[in-house]
């Protein structure tokens, strides 16, 4: 029996993250040494006072409201008025089964084109094509710390048709470059300009190594939306809990994002919901300070042992990615090139080609998570001195990978 698929939707295929993920795992399975650089998840365990929340909701069963728990909303909508200076009040706020999902329900409801950096989360264009929106994309530099400058947003722009109803997202920290934009207020000016409306992606903003959260919501509040949650600065990604902040006068689009929220997962689930007050209304400044100082020495080490005439990169910035460039002659794609590595090397990587890039760009992404992260978290007492000795004796896979992809480049 042949059962016809739409079009837009053959063209996907199964996320290059969750693959290399499995493809890890498979590969360990049978005797394998991998080094699992390939797949974004943090290594640390959720904070107790957080696990324990849901221990103690685990018996709430009722379906919550469509849009989510009003206390949890009210939450989150403190939680950004915090660290950016700008009210989302609850009303504007949807819970979503993880930010992904956020994403997804907005591409659906957005009616127009997508404007994307290269380097992009890999799933934002096929987002855009399940939501019919054609997508254009923006490349960017090592140059300019991976951000489009202002100059380069215009340019772009200007090579657009149709100038009205774009959205432009943005990641900050970026995945999968690690990178913090550096120019928000500039990007505003040429937003505003074009009337452009903002994804401001920020599940990562709470791991700035710098300790500061910087959105462009706070240069352009009336046109950005947040997508955020609790996977990444909280390590529970399998939690699947996230949100999108609606600015003020999208009423429609909420009403629209509601109503497909409940043709398609009716509510998020109930326990998670209640745990997930306690993680935006407790103090965790103590445990992101712990989480982002570990993260940081260990993207560091990395940095440091990769960096070479064979190997450019930048110093890491937040999230827990770096995007290595390969001096080249021997690959036609970054893709080979990172077939050609898992061969060699045992070290799993993902293509700069999954990110936007050209494939004849030698450029992967890294993610330097492959280690014990609740070990690693008890055995630091001072997060202003992690030793390289600590990360020897707690991240080895980071080190020996890392040595191993370090010597491999040297053939090159």
């Amino acid at each position: 029996m042949t059962t016809k698929i739409k079009k837009n939707i053959l063209k996907l295929k199964e996320s290059s993250t969750l693959a290399i993920n499995e493809k890890s795992k498979e590969l360990i399975k049978v005797g394998k040494k991998i080094y699992r650089f390939g797949f974004g998840q943090s290594p640390f365990q959720i904070p107790e006072k957080i696990v324990e929340a849901l221990r103690l909701n685990a018996s709430k069963k009722e379906y919550l409201p469509i849009q989510g728990l009003p206390e949890l909303r009210e939450k989150i909508s403190n939680y950004l008025f915090n660290r950016t200076g700008v009210k989302y009040p609850k009303e504007n706020i949807l819970i979503t089964p993880g930010s992904k999902e956020a994403m997804l329900l907005m591409h659906v409801t957005f009616n127009g084109e997508i404007l994307t950096p290269a380097p992009s989360w890999v799933s934002y264009e096929p987002q855009a094509e399940i939501g019919r929106n054609k997508v254009h994309w923006l490349e960017t530099s090592k140059v300019n710390n991976w951000f489009p400058t202002a100059k380069e947003l215009e340019n772009k722009l200007k090579k657009i048709s149709k100038k009205k109803n774009i959205i432009l997202i943005l990641n900050s920290p970026n995945n999968p470059s690690g990178a913090i934009c550096e120019n928000f207020e500039e990007i505003a000016k040429i937003a505003k300009k074009y009337n452009l409306i903002i994804l401001s992606d920020e599940i990562y903003t709470d791991l700035s190594f710098d300790n500061k959260y910087q959105s462009i919501s706070k240069y352009y509040p009336d046109h950005t939306f947040i997508s955020g949650g609790l996977s990444k600065w909280c390590g529970a990604g399998g939690w699947r809990l996230g949100f999108l902040a609606v600015p003020n006068g999208s009423k429609e689009f909420m009403n629209s994002l509601k109503s497909l929220a409940s043709e398609s997962y009716s509510t998020v689930n109930t326990p998670t919901q209640f745990a997930a007050v306690e993680a935006y209304n407790g103090d965790y400044e103590d445990y992101k300070l712990k989480v982002r100082a570990i993260l940081n020495a260990v993207g560091t080490f990395v940095y440091n042992n990769l960096k070479s005439n064979k190997i450019l990169i930048n110093p890491p910035q937040g999230a827990f990615y770096l995007m290595p460039e390969f001096k080249n002659k021997k690959f036609k794609s970054s893709s080979q090139l990172c077939e050609a590595i898992l061969h060699d090397t045992g070290v799993a990587m993902l293509p700069g080609s999954d990110f936007g890039f050209k494939p004849n760009k030698m450029l992967t992404r890294l993610s330097y998570t492959d280690f014990d992260g609740v070990q690693f978290f008890k055995k630091v007492t001072d997060y202003k001195s992690i030793s390289e000795e600590m990360i020897k004796k707690y991240a080895p896979n980071v080190v020996e990978g890392t040595a191993k992809l370090s010597n491999w480049a040297k053939n090159l």
